[in-house]
């Protein structure tokens, strides 16, 4: 089992602060917008290519570290010996609570509180 790269970032902004967000990352920055899949395609925000790496940016109301939509998704050689290799740890796995044609993942969180 091992981690090959970062596949995709998301982060997340307020509803007050869309059109500056949106703007920040396509205009100042200059990142390329890419399509989402169809079944989030209306949802807020936009996602960007940059390299090899994508961003997801995306409203969120009332965010807070225990409840956010925020993260870093890994991609990995092997889903299920990386699954059984954080469960070794005692890591909690959290089955996909919105699944994506073509993706296969779960998420968890990191066991030190700081998320």
């Amino acid at each position: 089992m091992k981690l090959n790269a970062v596949h995709h970032i998301q982060v997340t902004y307020p509803f007050e602060v869309e059109e500056a967000m949106l703007s920040f990352y396509s205009e100042v920055l200059g990142l390329t917008e890419i399509a989402r899949p169809d079944v989030i395609k209306n949802d807020s925000g936009a996602w960007y290519k940059l390299g090899d790496i994508e961003l997801h940016v995306s409203r969120e109301k009332n965010a807070n570290n225990q409840a956010s939509r925020r993260h870093f998704c890994f991609q990995v050689d092997n889903l299920n010996a990386f699954e059984e290799h954080l469960k070794e740890y005692g890591i909690e796995i959290i089955p996909d609570q919105r699944p994506l044609p073509g993706c296969v993942r779960f998420s968890s969180e990191i066991p030190v509180g700081i998320v």
